[in-house]
């Protein structure tokens, strides 16, 4: 059985969205980048948790999960944001430049039929902040066949948070236990 792979967003996850009055969560700290494609005169602010970097890389040293990035930022995810967390690379998921107004074109996150194909049955952890009661049904059903998956969904205010890694590691305790 292939290791659970870690599908890991960047947006209202490890960056969270200011608030309405434009403020971050204090534990983190402003950078601006330069994604690939934004012409020089446009760059990009980021809030960034520093310790995001040690506690990711733990659990990456586990040995019980396989990472990807599943983000609109590409390869950007490693070179700019992994860089600045101090994460080691990993590989990204070639997601299309979609071309919607909303995020759940279909009721449910538009990454998800392109996650889905690329994971086949393979089990997973999937951390998003913008899932619907359907992506959890899909959840529900995968694991109900045989390919445990885990959906994690950070406030995309706050962002990912250590107790969501501990149901991380708890979750991937319980499937290595079952297996």
């Amino acid at each position: 059985m292939h290791l659970p792979y870690l599908l890991l967003d960047i947006d209202g996850v490890l960056i969270p969205f200011p608030a309405a009055d434009g403020t971050t969560p204090p534990t983190h700290v402003h950078h601006t980048v330069l994604p690939t494609g934004r012409p020089p005169d446009k760059p990009v602010d980021v809030w960034l948790d520093p310790n995001h970097g040690d506690v990711l890389t733990a659990l990456l040293a586990s040995g019980l999960i396989t990472p990807v990035w599943c983000t609109s930022w590409r390869e950007d995810a490693t070179t700019i944001i992994g860089a600045l967390l101090g994460l080691p690379r990993f590989p990204h998921l070639d997601l299309p430049r979609a071309r919607i107004t909303t995020s759940h074109p279909d009721g449910y996150l538009w990454k998800r039929d392109y996650v889905d194909r690329w994971l086949g049955s393979a089990p997973a952890v999937w951390i998003d902040d913008d899932f619907t009661t359907l992506d959890h049904t899909w959840a529900a059903e995968r694991t109900a066949h045989g390919a445990p998956t885990m959906l994690v969904q950070p406030d995309p205010y706050h962002g990912l948070q250590l107790s969501h890694l501990t149901e991380v590691r708890e979750w991937l305790g319980s499937q290595s236990a079952a297996a």
